[in-house]
């Protein structure tokens, strides 16, 4: 077996968490520490850079907002499924990474005193998404990257798909992955690894998210033995552009945006008569299904049905000086002007607030793994995020686990030999993979396993909806497993990545789906239409699924609770 390369630490994906973890290690070892960061795209590719609206930060204590009004939109946003004293310790975090970031060099907009501008988002009850024109998250992976390059204490893999996650004796051992432009089968070890991969919503077939986003942190880590929680909690953004699903951000009702269905009618008025268009996510969502249900959505035979997101009254100057990417979108895409035409719009699969589980530190059950990101569940936003938290949460945790790790590091052993027989099941799979034969199409499989998401797993719920996409997704596996490669060369073999991608989405659909059956109640972006309210006497609880031969292994624990018990949620 070749000699694995060999770092203090991996960093296994390049987004937010991922680029603000490996700042903080490398400004606090300055010189004195070798990082890997490993990612299956070219670095500033990651789909961080995707994230439009903002960045929520308390900053403006002199004119009404506090980390304590931070705190209680958030755990309220969450349907009270929120750890609290991770809410307390993020809203404290907040301030100084917007600083820093101003520090290094971001564009942050200013209003008319110079100071760094913010907007409304939904849910929250102060106007503190801290932003960059409508490119917030654009801004901030190219100055985290311009920082990082400050200390020339890393190596970057681009495009290199990590297949497995060694895992020995409760310890991490290894990294198993193949270098797309050389085919070649390649192991890597480190003291420490952070898992900061990102979400999963391309289980789904309408969604926001890269087609590259696939759960490959999540899903490795599920079958190397640490459990995923509160899995069946997806998010569905109220505004993705019809037909594609490109995020409409939450901007541009921040910024004054209204929603109309076919009657010209703001029909939120309906269902959230205080905070209208800015209501939290979950409920946005719901509110324009029920009207699209009712008939007052628009019909097309091409796009299906929608409602519209107007902007034109905001006028031209407000449109292209803080929305100038949704404007170049909606021409680029539909040859549509949103300064004098409605944009059409439906609720998309958007953000996964579940993730591997870890504490407050970003630590998982195993001791030299750490999780950041979309791809952990420190459990931050519960049963559904606000809009302008998650950005946050990448920054606040990247920075958390990378001085976590700095902690780490003197007291962790010397990388170990990476176990041989690891490495050559790891190998053999692909290998089985490149050799499979059969009747099925790989393609074919992924586009129904989607189709079923998007059918039965959506705003609403039902059980027997649930308990059919379970079956399915089982019968999917196996048709999976008859879905041969077509391409049997070794150099940028996109349809084994494609292979190894689906057998992801597929874990994480079980997890998913098995978790939202069990759940019988409504709570944030998971709604039952049979347990159409909260159960906080059964179900105020966090779900653990853990990876067992037969399938997800269900359990539970306890939400904490530091300050506020949950009460009906209102707006």
């Amino acid at each position: 077996m070749a000699e694995p390369i060999t770092h203090d630490v991996l960093i296994l994906g390049a987004g937010l968490a991922g680029l603000r973890a490996a700042v903080e290690i490398s400004r606090r070892l300055e010189g004195k520490v070798d990082i890997g960061i490993v990612s299956k795209v070219q670095l500033m590719r990651a789909h961080s850079v995707c994230a439009e609206g903002g960045t929520a930060a308390m900053l403006r204590p002199e004119e009404g907002d506090s980390f304590e009004l931070h705190a209680w939109d958030t755990v309220k946003g969450s349907d009270f499924l929120a750890d609290q004293d991770v809410v307390h310790r993020f809203v404290h975090a907040m301030p100084q990474e917007i600083l820093l970031l101003d520090h290094w060099g971001i564009p942050w907009t200013r209003d008319e005193h110079g100071r760094i501008a913010q907007r409304p988002f939904g849910g929250h009850s102060y106007p503190r998404a801290t932003l960059a024109a409508d490119k917030t998250g654009f801004f901030e992976m190219q100055t985290l990257y311009d920082t990082l390059l400050r200390h020339r204490c890393f190596t970057r893999y681009d495009e290199f798909f990590v297949t497995d996650i060694l895992v020995k004796d409760s310890r991490f051992v290894g990294l198993v992955g193949i270098h797309a432009g050389s085919g070649e089968v390649v192991t890597m070890r480190a003291k420490a690894l952070l898992i900061a991969s990102g979400g999963g919503g391309t289980l789904y077939g309408f969604t926001t998210y890269s087609q590259t986003v696939t759960g490959d942190g999540m899903a490795m880590a599920y079958r190397a033995g640490l459990p995923l929680e509160d899995m069946e909690f997806l998010q569905f953004h109220p505004t993705g552009l019809v037909p594609s699903g490109i995020l409409m951000t939450e901007a541009c009702r921040g910024e004054g945006g209204y929603l109309r269905n076919n009657k010209g009618e703001r029909f939120m008025a309906t269902y959230a008569p205080k905070l209208m268009e800015l209501a939290p996510r979950d409920m946005v969502s719901r509110a324009e299904t029920e009207e699209i249900l009712a008939g007052r959505g628009f019909h097309s035979e091409a796009w299906g049905d929608y409602l519209h997101l107007d902007l034109t009254h905001l006028g031209a100057e407000r449109i292209n000086t803080r929305l100038p990417l949704i404007r170049e979108v909606c021409m680029k895409f539909l040859g549509l002007d949103p300064i004098t035409t409605p944009i059409p719009i439906r609720p998309v699969a958007h953000y996964s607030m579940g993730g591997i589980e870890t504490d407050i530190d970003g630590r998982t059950r195993v001791e030299n793994i750490w999780a950041a990101g979309e791809a952990a569940c420190v459990s931050l936003h519960g049963a559904n995020r606000l809009g302008s938290n998650s950005t946050a949460e990448c920054l606040a945790w990247g920075g958390i686990t990378g001085e976590e790790i700095v902690k780490a590091l003197p007291k962790l052993p010397a990388p170990a030999a990476v176990p041989e027989e690891l490495v050559a099941r790891a190998k053999g799979h692909i290998e089985e993979l490149l050799r499979r034969e059969g009747s099925e199409n790989l393609y074919v499989v992924r586009r129904e396993l989607r189709t079923m998401m998007d059918r039965f797993v959506g705003v609403f719920r039902k059980g027997e909806e649930l308990a059919k996409a379970l079956v399915t997704v089982k019968e999917l596996k196996e048709r999976a497993r008859k879905a041969p490669v077509p391409d049997k060369g070794r150099i940028y073999n996109s349809n084994l990545f494609h292979a190894l991608e689906l057998e992801n989405l597929l874990d994480l659909a079980e997890v998913t789906v098995a978790g939202a059956l069990a759940r019988e109640e409504s709570r944030g972006a998971h709604a039952r239409r049979d347990f159409p309210t909260r159960d906080d006497e059964k179900w105020h609880k966090h779900t653990l699924a853990w990876h067992t031969e037969a399938g997800p292994r269900l359990d539970y624990k306890p939400v904490t609770i530091t300050t506020w018990k949950p009460v009906e949620r209102k707006y």
